[in-house]
């Protein structure tokens, strides 16, 4: 077993690698959420070498981590929904499930014929993919059922000698930032389905909620005027409140919350939040609308967000992904007595949404 840093020449790293993996061999490799384990994921040796590493995973299947769209349509089918999602998120943390072509097979094919996707947000592990012109696997590098792994030095006491003679070659990037698994994206329906435990949590808490409004919009026109009539009926333009949208990536959070502005008077184009967390709108002297999105935000980093700031102000915030902060944002309502509208937004088909509004 060679260790190397990625802080000396990242062209030896990627030389080491590529030889290790042409040999059927097997690495460990830093990624922006955590350590991978990598072996080509087309080579039948090679694979049942990771799963005698990864220990026990039932019929978990076993993702793959490519350079770009281009080698990703190789082995899978992209449809428009995933398509929608190379185009807008990746690279990231994010791990999108297709259908297979039928080029790979077990464990990287699932029983269902799908295949889960990564194309990791780290420079490095791209020209290493790129050079070694095939996927490689993309598991954490953790045995299977133990935390995932960001420090070298603790994953190595916590695996046993057996799996450690299994390692060819580790590529060390020191302690990386405990950022969370990549999410999940479901895609081969052509809809998505996105699988975290705050979703569900938000989901639960809404059925003791009173329900005020269901409809089904057909286009992005018609989620932004439903946004627009919500805003008119409910929002008092003056006062705090909390408007948490919880829904699918391309669901009409964003459309719905053009609405918003819209009836508030905001003479700016309202766009998506992702990358500033929260975008600023000023309407009517003074007041302003704080659209904010906590996709990128880490567990700690909610309180220091600008939320309370906002509405410490008495400004209107609608939150996109409330639901991965649910339980935080509704006690600090409680805490803070603002009102709080809870807001679903579900695929019915490529075209079609249901929004359901509920009173929280």
């Amino acid at each position: 077993m060679e260790t190397i840093e990625v802080n000396k020449n990242d062209k030896e790293v990627i030389q080491k690698a590529v030889k290790v993996l042409k040999d059927a061999g097997m690495i460990i490799y830093p990624t922006e959420t955590c350590y991978g384990v990598g072996v080509d994921a087309t080579n039948e040796k090679a694979l049942k070498k990771l799963l005698k590493y990864k220990k026990f995973r039932g019929s978990k299947p076993i993702s793959i981590a490519v350079s770009d769209k281009e080698m990703a349509g190789k082995y899978v089918e992209i449809n428009e929904m995933g398509g929608n999602i190379y185009k807008n998120y990746l690279p990231g943390p994010i791990t999108v499930v297709s259908m297979s072509k039928g080029l790979l097979q077990p464990p990287v094919v699932s029983q269902q014929g799908t295949v889960g996707v990564r194309i990791p947000d780290y420079p490095l592990m791209l020209e290493l993919v790129k050079e070694y012109g095939k996927p490689i696997t993309a598991t954490s590098a953790n045995m299977s059922y133990r935390s995932a792994p960001y420090d070298i030095d603790k994953l190595l006491e916590q695996l046993p000698e057996k799996s450690k003679k299994m390692i060819d070659l580790i590529i060390d990037g020191g302690v990386l930032p405990k950022n969370p698994p990549s999410t999940v994206l479901d895609t081969t329906l052509n809809t998505l389905s996105v699988l975290r435990e705050g979703k569900l949590k938000f989901e639960e808490a809404i059925v003791k909620n009173r329900k005020l409004v269901r409809k089904v919009t057909k286009t992005p026109e018609e989620t932004t005027q439903l946004g627009y009539e919500f805003s008119k009926k409910y929002l008092d333009p003056h006062k705090p409140v909390v408007v948490a949208l919880s829904g699918e990536l391309g669901a009409g959070k964003t459309q719905f919350t053009k609405g918003i502005g819209k009836q508030l008077g905001v003479e700016e184009i309202v766009t998506s939040p992702t990358y500033t967390i929260i975008n600023e709108y000023e309407y009517d002297d003074g007041n302003i609308l704080a659209h904010m999105d906590t996709w990128r935000l880490m567990d700690d980093e909610l309180e220091k967000s600008g939320l309370i700031e906002h509405l410490e102000a008495h400004n209107i915030v609608v939150i996109e992904w409330a639901d991965k902060f649910y339980q935080e944002i509704h006690a600090l309502c409680d805490n803070m007595n603002i009102p709080i509208y809870n807001i679903k937004f579900s695929y019915i088909s490529l075209e079609k949404r249901e929004i359901t509004i509920y009173e929280g």
